[in-house]
């Protein structure tokens, strides 16, 4: 194969208009796909630099983000990307990789602060707003040596899980597998830029469902963690009483190399205090390809079994649970979870939510912010009408703070929840509860009339426990559909093992055909 890697020198204002840059025999293992040992690798190999590779993403962005097939994944990319790159070639060439994320392109989502790039989670009220300091997962990432190359779009204030669409960019971003369908939400913009390869690997973040759901409609690994384990500071809230930050990738191994760096202790989150005292695993040593033999797995049907769960995506399912028994998993099904004895008190009020959590992140962002208050968001207009509804909602609704009553109901029942999963996985002796991510395929852009599907919302949001999906197969041909597996706290290192196995022996992960190498 001849050659054909070049340096380019160009203008940073010129950067989307740029010349395509050839990658040489970095080709031979499609870029568009590559991981990043894949990556790393061509660094020794010397067969690719940090300012070709960040090129060549951004040609993909230009070529396929607004036009071509438009997915309309990205609010903006980094206009430093490549000044970045040349230092860090600078620096490879002197003393080696900065870190174990050297040069890896990460695409990140619009509600995580960045100094370089506005942080508006999706909304107008918060447009071009900068932030002085990074959040506490991108400066880790950062200090690995990852390079921010765009910001993603997303669910305005990450409401909606089913669907990508705000205030901030006209339209919806569309599922790279199918163009005319949704990529669920909020992570969306993540999810179809990871998938499209606008970025090696992505960063979302998850209320109920939105790693795990973006990373089924669009066959991508996703992991949310033990509520205390990642840290939500720098990440505009929608309720803290769920949200968790963390990785999408095209792989368990990508996922798992940014998983490492962004664990641990931040005195900017409370929560992480859970983390203390605790020694951090390597989880790479969790990658292990017949991770699945021995293991007990149950099925949790409560999770997706429903009147309109989609055919389909149970023929899918259970050649999954096939799979698992193939790879040396034993199967236990069904692990019904008794959750009779777990209740709020009927009409209980919310314990802290949007008004509380955005309340108290937007007075504590001073003059940079147009709006500090929920009820000034509302006053401004500047918000898609399709969240009106809940805005408001949550504007007339309570503001109860941790201490209050309504606080110590939630936290009762919430541990109710905990004790009545966790019976049935010690009873049944289980590493893990399994299910599909979503019971229906992704829907058509716009329809919110058929059956969504979504089936994150209950048992890791509420347990706080950890959860991880991965790409089990698809549907109609083309529809990607997930598979999730749930652990209990702090078992992350098993859950890798297990989601990593089941991904190794089945390899469900394909390109998606919207957007092909840029030639």
């Amino acid at each position: 194969m001849t050659t054909r890697l070049r340096m380019w020198t160009v203008p940073l204002v010129g950067l989307l208009l740029a010349a395509p840059v050839d990658a040489g025999t970095f080709d031979v293992f499609r870029y568009e796909e590559a991981t990043i040992a894949d990556i790393h690798a061509a660094f020794k190999a010397k067969t690719l630099t940090c300012r070709a590779l960040v090129q060549m993403y951004l040609e993909r962005i230009e070529a396929y983000d607004r036009k071509g097939p438009a997915l309309n994944a990205i609010v903006a990319t980094n206009p430093d990307a490549l000044k970045v790159a040349d230092a860090l070639d600078a620096m490879y060439a002197r003393s080696g990789p900065v870190g174990p994320l050297h040069c890896v392109p990460l695409i990140v989502k619009d509600n995580y602060e960045t100094t370089d790039m506005p942080t508006s989670a999706g909304s107008l009220s918060l447009k071009g707003v900068m932030s002085k300091t990074d959040a506490f997962q991108v400066k880790k990432v950062r200090e690995a040596g990852a390079i921010m190359l765009a910001k993603s779009n997303m669910a305005e204030f990450a409401f909606d899980p089913m669907e990508t669409v705000n205030s901030l960019l006209p339209g919806y971003t569309r599922n790279p597998y199918a163009l005319d369908r949704v990529t669920a939400g909020s992570s969306g913009g993540t999810a179809a830029a990871v998938a499209a390869s606008f970025g090696a690997v992505g960063l979302g973040s998850d209320t109920g469902n939105s790693i795990r759901g973006p990373s089924s409609h669009q066959a991508l690994a996703g992991i949310r963690s033990t509520m205390g384990l990642t840290s939500r500071a720098g990440v505009v809230p929608l309720n803290l009483l769920a949200d968790i930050a963390g990785p999408i990738a095209r792989s368990m191994e990508d996922a798992v190399a940014v998983f490492q760096t962004i664990v641990g202790e931040d005195p900017d989150d409370p929560a992480t205090a859970a983390a203390r005292g605790r020694s951090i695993p390597n989880y790479s040593e969790s990658l292990v390809r017949d991770g699945l033999r021995g293991a007990r797995v149950g099925i949790l049907r409560q999770a997706y079994e429903r009147d309109t769960t989609d055919p389909e995506i149970v023929q899918v399912f259970m050649a999954a649970v096939e799979d698992l028994k193939r790879a040396g998993a034993t199967i236990v099904d069904p692990a019904r979870v008794e959750l009779e004895q777990a209740r709020r008190p009927q009409g209980a009020p919310p314990c802290g939510g949007f008004k509380y959590d955005i309340n108290r992140y937007l007075a504590a962002q001073g003059d940079r912010v147009p709006v500090h208050t929920l009820d000034e968001i509302l006053k401004s207009r500047r918000f898609h009408p399709s969240i009106q509804v809940r805005l408001q909602q949550a504007q007339d609704g309570p503001e109860n703070g941790p201490d209050s009553p309504a606080c110590k109901v939630e936290m009762e029942y919430r541990e109710q929840v905990r004790a009545a999963v966790t019976k049935t996985a010690d009873a049944l002796k289980l590493d893990a509860f399994v299910y599909p991510t979503w019971s229906n395929p992704p829907r058509l852009i716009g329809d919110l009339n058929t059956p969504h599907g979504d089936n994150s919302q209950f048992f890791s949001p509420t347990t706080g426990w950890p959860a991880i999906n991965v790409p089990m197969g698809y549907t109609r041909g083309v529809l990607p559909a997930g598979l999730t597996f749930v652990g209990r706290a702090w078992s992350e290192p098993t859950l890798i093992r297990l989601a990593y196995g089941y991904e190794q022996a089945t390899r469900h992960r394909r390109a998606p055909a919207a957007t092909p190498p840029v030639r």
